[in-house]
């Protein structure tokens, strides 16, 4: 079991580990540990390692990532031609740069995505720092959501309404930055043989990687005051899956309402379920 709490910062995050950076909770039954990771390259590599690993063992591996796997319906197939999620990350991979000290074009990306659905600034992604001169990506959200044929949220951000929409890319708890770029790391796991990508594809595969939300266990995390919070919440939230697993009890969470869940929008695992995971905690 590993969460990944992921970044999309433009430069290496510092050396001594910090917050707003990448953390990877592993728990393996033996116990649960964490790793600190100042760049999207070097994490990528350490979960392509423990994917092949597990392959080799036999085992099976469930990965979870606090990033959109996917956007409102609609999206897609206007963006690609095709009504899908992995439409979306293939086109994602084909133009995101990302080097090896994080520098990134994802503000860029964004706007021309804006130009294509929305005809600029009053596309759906909104948000960039002030120095960034972009008209075609708007700093603060102006969208007419209604008058641009798309939601403002997922299906499952209004089960989970904590969860930031997809389209914010800046400021506190932007959560549409980190799927910008990480969306094309699943596109390049998801290429690995028996692995696959739920909802979009079986849960039964031998490495499963899904969509989590660690907030959804804010009451330990905020608990737990001995760490750094991303570093507490990668570490609870693979110890409450784990124990959730070893008892055959992770099957409802699996559960997702139907189309375009299932194609388009992707859900978090575990979303409706914070009790649940709680229970896996004690």
């Amino acid at each position: 079991m590993i969460i990944a709490d992921w970044s999309a910062s433009g430069a290496p995050s510092p050396a001594r580990p910090t917050a707003d950076a990448i953390w990877l909770g592993v728990c393996d039954g033996a116990g649960v540990s964490t790793t600190y990771h100042r760049t999207r390259r070097a994490a990528e590599a350490v979960l392509a390692h423990a994917i092949t690993t597990s392959l080799d063992q036999g085992k099976r591996l469930l990965i979870g990532f606090d990033f959109p796997m996917g956007y409102p319906a609609g999206f897609a197939a206007r963006l690609t031609g095709q009504s899908t999620a992995q439409s979306v990350w293939a086109w994602l991979k084909d133009r995101i740069t990302d080097t090896d000290d994080n520098r990134n074009n994802r503000f860029a990306v964004a706007a021309t995505m804006n130009r294509q659905i929305g005809g600029g600034a009053g596309g759906p992604f909104w948000g960039r720092p002030t120095q960034l001169q972009m008209p075609d990506l708007a700093m603060r959200k102006t969208v007419d959501y209604a008058g641009l044929g798309l939601s403002e949220r997922r299906q499952v951000e209004t089960t989970v309404p904590r969860a930031q929409p997809v389209w914010k890319l800046y400021t506190t708890g932007a959560a549409g930055s980190q799927g910008l770029m990480g969306q094309p790391m699943i596109h390049r796991l998801s290429q690995v043989p028996q692995t696959a990508v739920w909802p979009f594809q079986d849960a039964s595969a031998a490495v499963v990687l899904a969509e989590v939300y660690p907030s959804l266990l804010a009451s330990a995390v905020a608990a737990d005051r001995g760490l750094i919070k991303d570093e507490a919440q990668v570490r609870l939230l693979a110890q409450a899956l784990w124990t959730l697993s070893a008892t055959d009890a992770l099957g409802p969470l699996f559960q997702t309402p139907d189309h375009p869940v299932t194609t388009e929008e992707g859900w978090i695992l575990g979303a409706g379920h914070s009790a649940t995971l709680l229970g896996g905690l004690v």
